[in-house]
């Protein structure tokens, strides 16, 4: 038989029985969209992650006091930033610090209820250090630091009911003009629920000490390591050991880790998916052959061979399968699409993931169609003709 005479009668085949055609392609297309899916949308959420990591920087650095060994809380001195900004491959230093004093909407608000937004100092090169950006106003200025102004981290802003600028807050006893809202500041989350106010008029309206609580460092990326080494003995050359060293990155780069898990784990799920389509083609097959035994048998009264036979049904049971195949990729790739658009990523399905999803189509047509097609070929044509 040609090629053409394969395919036109193995069609025929699957064009008799179309709705069990269509349940059975169902099972295939699960898996091949399942897979497919999956692969995008891991793809996407990675390389969104990364853009993201080439964006903010993976060069940022946090130092901040922990508990000294009588179990007291530990401050970093006053000069320490300064201290840091003194080692070489240094290239930004900034610092926020604890300010002790409650956050009211007004002063009809008890003093209890603070909306868990907290006060922070704030030295005027934070913003750019971090990376962030104000989303309305203004951020503080070297003419306001003195003033009784405040910037509202994201969150801040929508606890306590502030729409934008020119809007007073109560910090402590004394009010405080809103002068921006910042933006998510993806690599220091913290700072989204907190009033920043700066350095100077925390000391003169908040009785602030002056001891930054956390110091924001970026250096070379080629001397993140070795920067990191001396952080803790040049803030506290006394005490090192009380001094925390973290990189904020690597919050972004263990969520990346966890995709691939999860990818992994959805991967083995399509898998199973896939397998119990591949099943449900082998069992279409099956009966089959057992509703055809008289078109066998007058097919092989009529000369065919049994590799003719064979071949016919190994031809429908892939036929079946690239159709469940065909349609779950695009499945997978449009569902891809539109959940990534939908997250804001950059959809991502690549090619060798429908390369694939054909492929493991074809094994699973041919691994399900073997037996069918053996068992059809076995038939002796008079036992076939005479079945009921």
């Amino acid at each position: 038989m040609r090629p053409v005479d394969i395919l036109r009668t193995g069609a025929g085949g699957l064009r008799s029985r179309r709705a069990r055609v269509v349940l059975s392609a169902l099972g295939i297309a699960i898996g091949i969209a399942t897979m497919v899916a999956v692969i995008g949308l891991s793809l996407s959420s990675r390389a969104d992650l990364l853009a993201q990591l080439d964006r903010l920087g993976t060069n940022l650095l946090t130092i901040q006091a922990g508990k000294t060994a009588l179990g007291e809380d530990a401050k970093l001195p006053k000069q320490a930033v300064a201290m840091v900004r003194a080692v070489g491959p240094v290239q930004q230093a900034t610092a926020t610090g604890d300010v002790d004093a409650s956050v009211r909407r007004s002063d009809v608000v008890p003093q209890e209820r603070t909306a868990g937004v907290a006060v922070q100092a704030a030295r005027l090169d934070l913003l750019r250090a971090l990376g962030g950006r104000v989303r309305s106003g203004t951020w503080l200025t070297t003419a306001g630091e003195r003033l009784p102004t405040t910037v509202l981290g994201a969150v801040a802003a929508e606890r306590l009911g502030v729409l934008g600028p020119g809007e007073k807050i109560l910090i402590g006893d004394r009010w405080f003009v809103v002068v921006g809202v910042l933006a998510p500041v993806e690599l220091v989350p913290e700072l989204d629920r907190v009033a920043l106010v700066g350095f100077t008029a925390a000391q003169h309206h908040l009785g602030f000490d002056g001891h930054p609580t956390m110091i924001f460092e970026r250096s070379r990326d080629d001397a993140v390591a070795a920067v990191r080494d001396v952080l803790a003995r040049t803030v506290s050359p006394g005490s090192p050991e009380v001094v925390k060293i973290s990189r904020p990155s690597d919050a972004l780069a263990a969520r990346a880790a966890t995709d691939e898990g999860m990818t992994t784990l959805m991967l083995g799920l399509g898998a199973v998916a896939l397998l119990v389509g591949g099943v449900g083609v082998a069992n279409t097959m099956i009966i089959s052959v057992l509703e055809r035994r008289q078109e066998i048998g007058l097919r092989r009264a009529l000369g065919a061979r049994k590799g003719d036979i064979r071949l016919q049904f190994l031809t429908e049971s892939l036929l079946l399968s690239a159709l469940g195949g065909g349609a779950g990729a695009a499945l997978g790739a449009v569902a891809t699409a539109a959940f990534a658009l939908v997250q804001g990523w950059t959809p991502v399905i690549p090619l060798w993931s429908i390369g694939g999803a054909v492929a493991a189509t074809l094994a699973v047509g041919v691994l399900a169609g073997l037996y069918p097609a053996a068992r059809a070929a076995r038939l002796h044509p008079t036992t076939a003709l005479n079945a009921a």
